[in-house]
């Protein structure tokens, strides 16, 4: 077994997602670029191979059980297993409602994609990920969602506070992360929270002081980052960890 790896982002069309896409594949590494949409996977995957970088793209929609299963079924058949799962795709729906005006729907709509899919996916790629020496998650998750964030008015990033949706959607989110963490942790299998800090991406109107390629390159770094042993934790997009 060599270092070079197999990994799945899913939401890598655009933005951190693809931004990620092509830090990892300059590193060497297979990756297999997951997205809702056929066409735009394709031509972001073809950006990539044009560059003479080992990306394919992946028809995943994690809302949809039948392209989880297809893209499941694709990995298994192609590479046999999979080292590193980038749950990455997220929407927010919460602009312009504050949170007693937003819509049910909306909420449903946004947990839908951060939630139940990170879920679904997750469930889906785990038979491939025991057979990885060194199975590796990495669900991309937000300050907003964190506790120590929500109960302090003096955050530089406070006015963004009630997004009811998303906000809430990552808190279940970093849930999710600490019990696959202890639930996977005889396994091998690491299971993180990153961060790719606050970037300018269409989810937030490209309002972040951060770029879609400096978030890529940190969550490539976080999910190449030694530490067998590193499980259940936030990984800081600036080095260390954030608290829940």
């Amino acid at each position: 077994m060599t270092d070079h790896k197999i990994i799945l982002i899913t939401g890598a069309n655009k933005g951190i997602g693809f931004a990620a896409a092509r830090e990892l594949a300059r590193a060497g590494h297979t990756v297999l670029l997951g997205a809702r949409d056929p066409g735009r996977g394709a031509e972001a995957a073809a950006e990539l191979t044009a560059q003479d970088l080992d990306v394919r793209f992946v028809h995943l929609d994690v809302t949809d059980p039948d392209t989880i299963k297809a893209a499941a079924g694709l990995i298994d058949a192609e590479y046999r297993r999979l080292d590193v799962l980038v749950n990455n795709a997220g929407i927010s729906r919460d602009r312009p409602h504050p949170p007693a005006d937003l819509p049910v729907a909306a909420l449903r709509e946004t947990y839908e994609t951060n939630v139940f899919g990170v879920v679904a996916v997750t469930n889906a790629m785990l038979p491939l990920l025991r057979r990885s020496p060194a199975g590796h998650i990495g669900n991309v998750s937000s300050g907003l969602g964190t506790v120590g964030f929500l109960t302090d008015p003096d955050s530089p990033l406070w006015r963004y506070a009630n997004l009811l949706g998303y906000n809430s959607s990552k808190a279940a989110l970093n849930a999710i992360t600490l019990i696959y963490a202890h639930s996977l942790r005889d396994a091998g299998i690491r299971v993180n929270a990153l961060s790719p800090g606050f970037c300018a991406t269409d989810l937030n109107g490209h309002t972040g002081h951060l770029s879609a390629d400096e978030g890529g390159a940190h969550i490539a770094r976080q999910v190449l980052s030694p530490g067998e042993d590193t499980t259940g934790v936030f990984l800081n997009e600036n080095g260390g960890t954030y608290p829940w």
